[in-house]
């Protein structure tokens, strides 16, 4: 981890990385996904479920699916699926010791809302600790991993990639950050969406919990 001692920029997914995917704050916004496009599209929520998947993993992003197939208003997208009961999140005590004790420029890079990050961020007491949120809106709808939109990322908050690490949950996210000369760091899983390509060399991390992961950084920055 000697490596990680000159990093100046944290670039943190939000979505199972920052809280727990076991907290299976996603799997509601899936739900909505689903509800929204059996609405949109007038057919069944199996069908639609279908259809959600499908974009997923042919646009990186079901709402970019969307947004080419079927011209929605985003927003509206945005807005309806991260309409959602973020009641039993709870503060983690541990994760804000950790990011408060890091000095360095730390961002949120989410193909995500703002106002999700926000939320989620809130409630588990770290939406302080942030130098900025890079969402799906600042990335003009391109989602992650299109490399375009690392870029605008690291001009929009002028990072040397050599000094950034990034830590995400999909694993395939992660090729463009190790591309652009970053560290990257994936938040082991089981799902089958989000481990695939995770023994491939562009990921030069692995930890199934961010805190600690974070702990042992700065315990070494200590010494």
């Amino acid at each position: 981890m000697k490596d990680l001692l000159n990093i100046k920029y944290w670039l943190f997914d939000l979505d199972n990385t920052l809280y727990s995917g076991d907290t299976k704050v996603f799997d509601q916004v899936d739900k909505r996904m689903s509800k929204y496009i059996s609405s949109k599209l007038n057919v069944s929520i199996d069908e639609a479920k279908k259809i959600q998947k499908n974009y997923f993993h042919e646009y990186n992003t079901t709402l970019n699916g969307m947004i080419k197939n079927h011209e929605i208003d985003a927003q509206e997208f945005l807005d309806f699926v991260h309409d959602i009961d973020l009641e039993f999140l709870k503060n983690d005590k541990g994760l804000e010791l950790e990011l408060s004790k890091i000095k360095d420029k730390k961002i949120i890079f989410t193909n995500g809302s703002r106002a999700h990050a926000e939320n989620v961020t809130k409630r588990i007491g770290i939406n302080k600790l942030f130098d900025g949120i890079f969402d799906i809106v600042d990335s003009d709808f391109i989602p992650k991993p299109a490399i375009k939109t690392y870029k605008r990322l690291i001009d929009k908050y002028k990072i040397e990639p050599q000094y950034c690490i990034f830590i995400e949950d999909i694993a395939r996210n992660l090729k463009p950050a190790h591309e652009l000369g970053m560290k990257t760091v994936w938040i082991k899983n089981n799902e089958p969406w989000a481990a695939k390509y995770s023994n491939e060399n562009f990921i030069n991390y692995r930890t199934p919990n961010l805190t600690t992961f974070l702990k042992e950084i700065n315990e070494l920055r200590k010494n």
